[in-house]
């Protein structure tokens, strides 16, 4: 009986070691190092907006942009995707990446570019405000 149990455990055992079901990669935020913004906007017409962030290592890709609406507020951050399970160089990148915005709000527009949290683990911004020419 003790040979069958101690089978059966050592069966289960590698079973489970075998069957990795932990995911391959995560998303993080990335804070946006700085951000490229026009003076003023146009009402109706489109601007382009640059923002620079750092992937930390060769793990990090980035994925897109977050942009949250939020009234006259827009709150901006790079995503990325990080991969778990890899090899990872050390190589640390800074990349652009610009996107359009059309002014469509008469009033001013609040940028809020994510700058990480802080020690309390609140999320940190850099606010910018944008006028709108009418």
């Amino acid at each position: 009986m003790k040979k069958n149990l101690i089978l059966f455990v050592s069966v289960c055992t590698l079973y489970s070691c075998l069957n990795d079901d932990s995911p391959n990669f995560s998303y993080e935020f990335l804070k946006v190092d700085s951000a490229t913004t026009p003076e003023s906007f146009t009402f109706g017409e489109v601007d382009t907006i640059k923002i620079k962030y750092t992937l930390p290592n060769g793990c990090y890709t980035f994925n897109g942009l977050y942009y949250q609406k939020i009234d006259t507020t827009r709150i901006v951050a790079a995503t990325a995707i990080v991969a778990l399970k890899d090899a990872c160089t050390e190589e640390i990148r800074q990349e652009e990446y610009a996107f359009p915005v059309e002014a469509l709000q008469e009033e001013d527009y609040v940028f809020k570019f994510w700058k990480g949290k802080n020690e309390e683990g609140k999320d940190v911004y850099e606010e910018v405000v944008i006028p709108v020419n009418l």
